[in-house]
């Protein structure tokens, strides 16, 4: 770390009085200033904050309404860049997340290795073990969606929170667009993967103790499906035909087509043919499977090109460069 890096830390504040004092004192001498957001919380987190923290870093800002996890780390985003920060981390108030991992997240985005790191709760089997089962089952479904969305398909553990970010990265965002709520730190992704950023995966463990999370994943599984559903719309036609052509390009559609001719041909033929109570010839079999077969194919050819495209070169260095050639 150089000594001209400032490194600023964001925790949103929202009903954590019982544990925020122990995470602000936990953070360590390498961070310069520490943001903590009070969220419009009803019992009071940022006026608890500046009654019984005495830690000169702190900085309390308010959120006049409750703008969710999204909002209140935009909040501190904006502030940290305001203030000329090189690296903001982000990490949660409940005593969650251990604060002597902050080193661990920034050194490679100040090495020039990533633009944006993130916790991976699922690296060590042994420590999953302690995870709430319903949990892990839906961190599990939302890491598969999450890879086909954000189009890193070299990450798990989407909505792990733990998460650090070069400056010059969040400039670029688009907060206004950013979910607010508890998709945000899956929607983050797919706006990093629009920069080309480069996203690495930070080990670590996670800690469960008597904090009570407000994620009901039965209420936001529509939600969060078609979100989901739109990056990935949004992202395939950023990537593969606004800003770049290439032979993926023709193989997602193409391969899409066939398989909707053959398998609407071969259901048309099975109706008919159990209509008439007769045996559908094979030649009529082999006419519907081969598009099927084709199309399948061509999508795979065209995940295996989509995998490979995972951005490699840190986006912060390139703007940097381009800085200094002005």
């Amino acid at each position: 770390m150089e000594n001209s890096d400032k490194i600023a830390v964001v925790i949103p504040s929202y009903k954590v009085k019982e544990h925020i004092l122990g995470v602000i004192a936990a953070i360590g001498n390498e961070i310069d200033v520490i943001y903590v957001v009070d969220d419009c919380c009803p019992v009071g987190s940022g006026q608890f904050v500046e009654d019984n923290c005495l830690d000169p870093r702190v900085k309390v800002l308010r959120n006049p309404q409750n703008m969710g996890v999204g909002g209140a780390v935009m909040t501190g985003y904006q502030a940290a860049i305001s203030e000329g920060a090189t690296v903001i981390v982000k990490i949660d108030g409940d005593g969650q997340m251990d604060p002597s991992l902050i080193h661990d997240f920034i050194s490679p985005i100040l090495k020039g290795d990533a633009d944006y790191t993130k916790g991976n709760r699922f690296f060590d089997l042994e420590e999953i073990h302690s995870m709430p089962k319903m949990r892990l089952f839906g961190n599990a479904a939302l890491s598969f969606l999450t890879k086909l969305s954000s189009g890193y398909w070299d990450l798990f553990d989407p909505t792990n929170g733990y998460t650090a970010i070069h400056a010059t990265v969040a400039k670029h965002l688009p907060f206004a667009k950013i979910s607010k709520r508890y998709f945000f730190e899956t929607d983050i992704l797919f706006r990093l993967n629009t920069l080309r950023a480069v996203v690495i995966d930070i080990p670590m463990d996670a800690k469960y103790g008597d904090e009570e999370s407000n994620l009901k994943i039965s209420r936001i599984v529509g939600e969060f499906a078609v979100k989901h559903l739109r990056n990935f719309l949004k992202r395939i036609f950023y990537n593969y035909y606004l800003r770049n052509m290439s032979l993926a390009s023709i193989e997602l559609p193409l391969g899409l087509l066939l398989m909707v001719i053959g398998g609407g041909v071969g259901l048309s033929h099975w109706i008919s043919s159990s209509s008439a109570g007769i045996a559908t010839p094979a030649g009529t079999v082999m006419l519907s499977a081969l598009p099927v077969i084709l199309g399948t194919q061509l999508v795979l050819a065209f995940l295996g090109h989509d995998i490979a495209a995972v951005p490699k070169r840190a986006f912060h260095l390139t703007r940097t460069k381009f800085k200094k050639t002005e």
